[in-house]
């Protein structure tokens, strides 16, 4: 709806001066081209961004994959925060389709991913993402690059006292089954199951006991260690 404009008395009562500079907004970087952005259409990219919760109980990463200013693509991956998961797929039905600025003003359910949003747009209208420089940006499926071949978040749990020291339970290759241990108690390497290949196996018919051990994996001084303990047990 337009805005009707009103006129203070002194405004009213000024000589018109003629403006200067008109030369439009300075160009963004845009999937390797320089743009100059007038409105919504004219922003493209993808990008990252995180967002917390007034509480700070739980995070999300948030990824949009914007052409033409409309959202086509969104990977919303949360963590801390149980109800957050469900305002996630919310979100995830919400997002696409979406002007960024519709979606900037849309209750996405969640505190942390609104913020999240926030962030992506300030990201994106400023040209800041990370495809500012890459020709064609990425095509719609690019977010599902960040899960990797398991599909699956890329997820860091690590619990330690000072009392017992650490616990290593789940790291970006999976979710770790041993830890191995020197003989002065320091950890040297672990073992780890591919969640999500492992599940895969188990829903295409493989049986569990051959799943897992198709699916597991080691990292760091693990073969030969003088002990190995089970990070959920000791």
């Amino acid at each position: 709806m337009a805005c009707q404009l009103s006129y203070s008395h002194e405004v009213e009562r000024m000589c018109v001066l003629k403006k200067g500079p008109n030369h439009g907004p300075a160009p963004i970087p845009e999937e390797g081209q320089w743009v100059k952005a007038y409105e919504i259409k004219d922003i493209s990219g993808l990008t990252h961004g995180i967002g917390w919760c007034a509480p700070q109980q739980g995070a999300c990463k948030l990824t949009l994959n914007v052409k033409d200013g409309i959202i086509q693509e969104a990977l919303v991956e949360t963590i801390g925060c149980s109800g957050m998961t469900h305002s996630a797929a919310m979100a995830g039905e919400i997002l696409p389709g979406k002007t960024i600025l519709e979606a900037l003003n849309t209750d996405l359910v969640c505190d942390a991913i609104n913020v999240a949003m926030r962030e992506l747009f300030l990201q994106i209208v400023y040209g800041r993402t990370q495809t500012a420089f890459s020709e064609n940006g990425l095509p719609i499926g690019g977010g599902l690059e960040d899960l990797g071949k398991g599909l699956r978040s890329q997820v860091g749990t690590i619990y330690s006292t000072k009392l017992k020291g650490v616990r290593y339970l789940e790291m970006a290759e999976g979710y770790i089954t041993k830890l191995a241990v020197d003989e002065e108690g320091e950890i040297t390497g672990y073992e780890f199951i591919k969640v999500g290949k492992f599940l895969e196996d188990i829903r295409h018919g493989v049986a569990p006991e051959e799943a897992l051990n198709k699916n597991l994996g080691n990292y760091g001084r693990f073969e030969n260690a003088p002990k190995y303990i089970d990070p959920r047990e000791e």
